[in-house]
């Protein structure tokens, strides 16, 4: 396993009181918990993964969401078992977006 953190500038979004938690850890999927962070104009991303070596694109991943989604003042954490790009940006969407109190 490798563990990767990660902090990137997000605009703030809507800080519900309960944290969300985003699908399953098993083959080829992951799971996201969603809960308040620290900073409202960040998110912090912590990051536990089977695939080792790929710290460059799981910081452009989580680095494009964070620009293109209100992720502010959240803190994220994924345990994944070998996601690709693509399923680790819809359920990032998704689990923000339960986080916010539904679909925005």
């Amino acid at each position: 396993m490798e563990t990767l953190q990660f902090r990137f500038a997000s605009r703030p979004g809507v800080r519900p009181a309960d944290p969300a938690l985003c699908g399953v850890v098993g083959s080829g999927n992951l799971e996201i918990l969603v809960q308040p962070g620290a900073q409202a104009d960040h998110c912090e991303v912590n990051i536990k993964t089977s695939a080792r070596g790929f710290a460059t694109t799981w910081q452009a991943v989580i680095g494009d969401f964070a620009a293109s989604h209100p992720a502010g003042g959240t803190a994220i954490a994924i345990n994944d078992m070998g996601a690709t790009p693509a399923v680790v940006t819809l359920r990032l969407a998704q689990a923000l977006a339960e986080y916010q109190g539904g679909a925005r």
